[in-house]
């Protein structure tokens, strides 16, 4: 497959056109960043743990019937994903109160929610990515009502098989971000799984220590965020061997170089 012109750059991959209009080439920075882009850095081998970890995830959600954009991977940070038109919005699915929503509402943090909560957010990066409304969702026509009807149910399924199998490594899934595309299927319009899922779209903390396992470890300056990200793979059973991240020493990592912005 011959990769193309770049598409578009977001804060964490870059979409590249290829030669097959219905597909694209996905590819995963080293760039993390936090708080709407305001905290920037580079880490080293962030990208190909991202790329490993949210193959497998999406992976295994597409053998329980979740339809999502991932065809294949290709190398250590690129994937080949279906070319989709992505709906505006970041779905946020709680489990754990933390973060945000524990300023926003003045709730304990850690407090554990009786069912998943799921919020929406504007994807614009210029406006912060604001918290909305399913009205507002509906009265700016973002999305329509089968559509969120639909992504609701999907993201509940999607919730529980991933507690489940966070759950069996010694993890727990605190909450996640999620985004849908719509695409053609069979000569009709369907909503899909898009984007990633990875360390850095989930909140994940060791089920015995609270010890956190993803991108709050930079947020919060906590350090041996790529340790804490290689912990996560190895859990999963995605690094059975040291050839298999041969574009990242493993080793080398837990002194990565980080390169301020």
């Amino acid at each position: 497959m011959k990769k193309g012109k770049k598409l578009y750059e977001g804060k964490a991959k870059i979409i590249y056109a290829t030669n097959d209009k219905n597909l694209v080439i996905q590819y995963f920075k080293d760039d993390a960043t936090a708080f709407n882009n305001q905290k920037k850095t580079t880490i080293e081998g962030k990208g190909v743990l991202n790329n490993r970890i949210s193959e497998y995830i999406l992976s295994n959600l597409s053998q329980i019937g979740i339809k999502n954009h991932l065809v294949k991977r290709l190398n250590m940070r690129e994937q080949v994903i279906k070319l989709v038109e992505i709906i505006p919005i970041e779905f946020i699915v709680r489990n754990i109160a933390t973060g945000s929503i524990t300023k926003r509402l003045g709730i304990e943090d850690g407090t554990v929610l009786r069912e998943p909560l799921i919020e929406y957010c504007l994807k614009n990066d210029k406006l912060g990515d604001p918290l909305i409304s399913e009205e507002h969702i509906l009265a700016f026509e973002w999305a329509s009502k089968t559509e969120i009807d639909k992504i609701k149910k999907l993201i509940l399924r999607i919730n529980d098989f991933m507690i489940g199998m966070f759950r069996g490594v010694g993890i727990k899934l605190i909450d996640f971000k999620l985004e849908f595309g719509r695409i053609k299927i069979d000569g009709k319009n369907e909503v899909i799984l898009a984007d990633e899922i990875s360390p850095d779209t989930c909140r994940l903390w060791d089920s015995v220590t609270d010890k956190k396992l993803d991108k709050d470890r930079f947020r919060q300056d906590l350090g041996d965020l790529i340790p804490a990200y290689t912990e996560v793979a190895k859990r999963l059973g995605i690094l059975h061997e040291q050839s298999n991240v041969s574009a990242v020493n493993v080793t080398k990592l837990s002194s990565v170089k980080i390169k301020k912005k």
